[in-house]
């Protein structure tokens, strides 16, 4: 259905709180290197809860990787540097939603390489800088699900 991509994520509780929004969602989640932490680490596990064997999790070397091995149909930056609100996105099966590292968010380089219209951001009210990233992706995410129809769910 989805990817969901975090590029180089720091804090072990916001992907562990994300390997479980991606295992009840029925999305794959990717992991590019270098990560903050180890995929054992037990801050990880907790935030995961049992969830860690229902998600399927991919790490990869690169950003390059990533698309050479999955090809994803269309990759939307995920940003506050964004040109479009997700609300605005329209959501197509296949697509993957990148995210930056929660202390800086997406390199401005990436930003760069992506058509405008794939440079997605989420509303907030003025001086704010940005949500909490398990928050910023179970938003985009259930959105995007939900223009799907919410495939594959049960009550």
């Amino acid at each position: 259905m989805f990817d969901v991509i975090l590029f180089q994520p720091e804090i072990p509780p916001n992907t562990g709180n994300i390997m479980r929004l991606c295992a009840n969602a029925g999305v794959r989640l990717h992991l590019i290197e270098p990560l903050g932490f180890s995929l054992d680490e037990r801050r990880l596990r907790r935030a995961g809860l049992d969830y860690r064997e229902w998600v399927n999790v991919q790490v990869h070397a690169d950003i390059g990787d990533y698309l050479r091995i999955q090809a994803p149909p269309r990759v939307l930056a995920c940003t506050t540097r964004g040109t479009s609100s997700y609300g605005s996105t329209s959501f197509l099966p296949g697509d993957a939603l990148l995210f930056g590292p929660e202390t800086r968010g997406l390199p401005q380089a990436l930003i760069d390489a992506m058509p405008e219209d794939r440079r997605i951001f989420i509303p907030m009210r003025p001086g704010n800088r940005s949500l909490n990233l398990s928050n910023a992706v179970a938003i985009i995410l259930y959105e995007a699900w939900r223009q799907q129809g919410f495939a594959g769910a049960s009550r």
